[in-house]
């Protein structure tokens, strides 16, 4: 597949997801790397959906370590349980934050992010990482971003 995204920019958000997936497992499709595919993830989430911030957390030791991402620089390492990432690493459970300002112990990478939904990546059912996505605008995210999301984490192979 040509390494270009058929942006839609026309349709609802289900409309746009569904538009995207087939795309990014063409992208995912014959590449093995991990970090490629990670790489490529956050970069066509951002191009269709123009949100502030997109990346991956990578569990390591004892922490999540950032991983590849799409945005402005982040925070490097985050604690289990510590703000949504930690949060949703600790629950192994999707996240979705309506207002970041309302989550205890948010943690502001930039006080420009103001909702937010965190993605577990699984493998053998231990979670691995996670996929943080942040907007500016508040409740951005809801079940639909849930739905298509985690389809889209499931295409990348976890197991290498």
């Amino acid at each position: 597949m040509a390494e270009d995204l058929k942006i839609t920019v026309s349709a609802n958000k289900e409309e746009q997801y569904q538009s995207l997936i087939p795309q990014i497992e063409g992208l995912l499709h014959s590449e093995t790397d991990l970090i490629a595919n990670m790489a490529n993830v956050c970069a066509a989430l951002k191009e269709q959906f123009k949100w502030f911030w997109v990346g991956f957390y990578l569990v390591k030791d004892s922490e999540l370590v950032l991983g590849p991402f799409q945005g402005p620089v982040a925070c490097t390492r985050i604690a289990k349980g510590r703000g949504v990432c930690g949060a949703a690493w600790e629950q192994a459970q999707t996240l979705i934050v309506p207002d970041v300002e309302e989550f205890p112990g948010h943690i502001a990478c930039s006080s420009l992010s103001r909702s937010e939904i965190v993605i577990p990546l699984f493998r053998n059912h231990e979670v691995i990482g996670v996929l943080d996505v942040d907007s500016s605008e508040l409740n951005e995210f809801d079940d639909t971003d849930e739905l298509y999301l985690t389809q889209i984490v499931k295409l990348i192979n976890f197991n290498d």
